[in-house]
């Protein structure tokens, strides 16, 4: 749902339950001095309302941080006794000599009272939050669900041609090997980029030992094509039995070769894969190619930023810099 939307419904649904509340009020004339604490009432309750909407359960209900929460409940809570002192009991005494308590009133009593009419503007602002993550949820579904029929579709068309292709492979390997180790390798590179692509798990998610192993292959064929001016330094941390979703790292490893200078011993292009606890980050860096032809946006980006949000959504952030000579992506994904 599109923030104006959001911010258009907001507006309506105050104007229908402010109209509701003032409509009997302002057909009967009554003054504003008469309805005076019912604004400053209403008033504290829609400032509670967005304290809670926008910034206490999107950011601890959401990622289960119940302390968190709890706490964050008590200070809105607190916020709303000490905002009705400071104005019915301080401003209002002071601009217009009234207030809605009287000075003999026990603290407890205050307490308890405004603890009670701040209770259903903790409760409705849980309920809409939810009520909007439960229609996002639903759209991201939709469009998750439409992804993955539309993947099946494009690999019930093509799985022939791969597995054909693979076979063709390993057999033109065979026939390499009298003729030229380096051709024989390189055959031998290619076959395992297209096995990997074939060998797909359940979930779509691979060991990243087995993705790092598929870039290590494809920067090898590389190494193979231009060698002996061929810079390129790949350094891991961290890589263990970890879980990742299959093809996601190599797009930017292409886009570096596609755009960046390969030979330039002083430049390389820098990949970076670590990981520590759940934290991957991958950085890959390469000095812009000046004579590059190719203007398009680069191999993958757009469709990675889109498997990004709908396989890891809220775990991801992806960075992209550019000061006019070096080009750096760097990906952080909690996995």
């Amino acid at each position: 749902m599109k923030r104006t939307r959001i911010v258009i419904i907001h507006i309506v649904c105050w104007l229908v339950v402010l109209a509701y509340l003032y409509g009997g009020a302002l057909i009967k004339g009554v003054t504003l001095r008469q309805s005076a604490f019912d604004i400053s009432m209403n008033f504290i309750q829609i400032v509670e309302f967005y304290i809670c909407y926008l910034w206490v359960y999107p950011y601890f209900l959401k990622r289960d941080k119940i302390p968190q929460l709890i706490g964050a409940m008590f200070f809105t809570i607190a916020v709303f006794i000490a905002s009705r002192y400071l104005i019915e009991q301080v401003f209002y005494k002071h601009w217009f000599d009234m207030q809605n308590y009287t000075d003999d009133t026990p603290i407890s009593k205050y307490i308890a009272d405004n603890i009670y009419y701040s209770l259903a503007f903790l409760v409705m602002p849980a309920a809409v939050y939810s009520v909007e993550q439960n229609f996002k949820t639903e759209i991201t579904n939709r469009k998750l669900k439409a992804e993955v029929v539309k993947s099946e579709l494009a690999f019930l068309k093509s799985q022939i041609n791969p597995h054909f292709l693979y076979n063709t492979l390993n057999y033109v390997y065979s026939l390499a090997i009298p003729v030229s180790d380096q051709l024989a390798n390189a055959v031998l590179r290619l076959s395992d980029l297209m096995r990997y692509t074939l060998n797909e798990s359940v979930d779509g998610k691979v060991t990243l030992n087995k993705e790092v192993e598929y870039l290590e292959s494809y920067i090898e064929l590389f190494r193979m094509r231009f060698e002996p001016k061929f810079y390129v330094i790949f350094i891991t941390e961290g890589i263990a039995e970890q879980k990742l979703a299959a093809l996601m790292l190599i797009p930017f490893v292409e886009n570096a070769f596609k755009h960046g200078v390969l030979n330039d011993e002083q430049h390389p292009v820098r990949i970076k894969l670590k990981v520590q606890a759940k934290r991957l980050s991958f950085e890959v860096s390469n000095k812009i190619n000046r004579g590059q032809k190719d203007h398009s946006s680069g191999v993958g980006l757009v469709n990675i930023q889109r498997r990004l949000d709908l396989i890891y959504p809220d775990q991801h952030e992806l960075l992209v810099s550019n000061n006019g000579n070096t080009y750096k992506t760097t990906l952080i994904l909690n996995i």
